[in-house]
This record gives structure tokens, C-alpha cells and sequence, in this order.
């Protein structure tokens, strides 16, 4: 769920906006050295883009009566690294709050950290952690894509919970009420979005083996045998 325009207080929406920009300027320096360095990932790096900008632009109903989407960050963090997602999740969060109305501009500081910042890490960082215990490539790959997807919505429930606290409950109250309804719902979208990065990956794995080894998501440890093997027969 993006956070709709001028729903997040004037205080909250500028201390969100100042925590996502140190994310997005690192991650706007190494856009720019990646594609100096490697010119030819240039074509991989937009379809990453679209990929998340057509997914986290679908608005689907979720069973609480309120509207959620997949993100598609977890793909470009698996392939670029989560500081390239910042830019990307960035350029797409403003496309869309300014063609789509979907989120907005007060509000993008606050959707940039949960969904083009935290999600892409948390999938990251479970999909390293996978590997590094050599966890089949689309079985990690899965759990990441699936990982960035929950913890966006985990991240919004607390952005909202600090907005408005519950009456009676304080912050959280209001989390778990915002984390019932946003959050929880999510999961099942969450496995769809770890699905359908799987079947991408797939399609990347027959069509761009030498570009996936380059950028390391073929290559498994010295030991890696058949897929290390096949990953090194390419860089030859």
C-alpha cells in the first residue's frame, strides 16, 4: 500500500523524506558506476524497473476492504544490490504518485523507506543468507522476493502506527490493527510475488546465463558443482 497523499502528518512526512535520502543518494552514485562500468546491464536494469513499476502499480482488493499491491523490488535487489532498488523503487513511487495517483509526493519519502528501502534489503539479506547455506537459487530467490514484499507493508503498518496511535492503546494498539489489516493480508500476495520472480528468474537464467554470472547471482561457492561449473564454462 502506498500512503496516500497528505494522510501522514507534516512532521512525520518530512523525517521520513530525510531518512530515505542518504538511501537514494548512495544508491543514485552507484546506478551511475554500474552503468559506467558495465554498460551492457543497462537493458536488465530498466526491465527490473518495470518490473517493479507494473507490479506495485496494480491495486488489488484485499479481504479487510482495503486495497494492496505487490512490490516486485526483490528481482533488482537480487540482481543490482539494494542500493540501485532505492533509485528504481524512487523513480517508480514518483511516476506513479504523479501519473497514477497511487501514493504521492508529501507522502513518497515515507513509501521510498518501506518499499524501496527496507523491502529490498530484508529480501536481500535473506536471499545472501540462503545462498551462503546453499539453498537451491529459486528457493532463495523465492524467500527474498517474498521477504521485500512483507516486510513493506510490516515497515507501512509501523509508519502509520507512529502517525496516528490508538486512543487507548498508544502505538501498539495502532500496530496491530494497522498490521492486521495491512500486513497479514499481504501474505498471500507476497507468495505470488515470490512465484512469479521465481518464473522470471527462470526466463533470465536461459536468456542471460553470461549477465547473471557477471553479476554473481550463478556463482555459489568454490565448491559449487554443477552450477558453478556452468556459471565458469560461461566466463571463458
Amino acid at each position: 500500500m502506498h500512503i496516500a497523499e497528505g494522510f501522514l502528518p507534516p512532521a512525520h512526512a518530512v523525517a521520513w523524506g530525510v531518512a530515505s535520502a542518504p538511501f537514494v543518494v548512495h544508491g543514485a552514485r552507484s546506478l551511475i558506476r554500474d552503468v559506467r562500468e558495465h554498460p551492457e546491464s543497462t537493458l536488465l536494469l530498466g526491465a527490473s524497473g518495470a518490473f517493479t513499476f507494473v507490479l506495485s502499480a496494480l491495486k488489488l482488493p484485499s479481504v479487510t476492504g482495503s486495497c494492496s499491491h505487490p512490490t516486485g523490488t526483490g528481482l533488482g535487489a537480487i540482481l543490482f544490490r539494494p542500493p540501485v532498488m532505492a533509485v528504481l523503487g524512487t523513480i517508480t513511487l514518483l511516476f506513479q504518485a504523479l501519473l497514477l495517483a497511487h501514493g504521492g509526493l508529501t507522502t513518497l519519502g515515507a513509501n521510498v523507506f518501506s518499499m524501496a528501502i527496507v523491502g529490498p534489503w530484508a529480501g536481500y539479506a535473506v536471499y545472501r543468507l540462503l545462498r551462503r547455506y546453499d539453498v537451491p537459487l529459486m528457493g532463495a530467490v523465492f524467500c527474498g522476493a517474498f521477504v521485500a514484499d512483507l516486510s513493506t507493508y510490516c515497515v507501512t503498518s509501523v509508519q502509520l502506527a507512529l502517525a496516528f496511535p490508538d486512543p487507548g492503546s498508544g502505538f501498539l494498539g495502532a500496530l496491530g490493527k494497522f498490521g492486521s489489516i495491512f500486513a497479514v493480508t499481504q501474505i498471500p500476495l507476497a507468495v505470488s510475488e515470490g512465484l512469479l520472480t521465481v518464473l522470471v528468474m527462470r526466463l533470465l537464467v536461459q536468456s542471460s546465463k553470461g549477465e547473471l554470472t557477471r553479476l554473481g547471482v550463478l556463482v555459489t561457492s568454490a565448491a559449487g558443482g554443477k552450477q558453478a561449473e556452468s556459471a565458469e564454462a560461461v566466463t571463458r
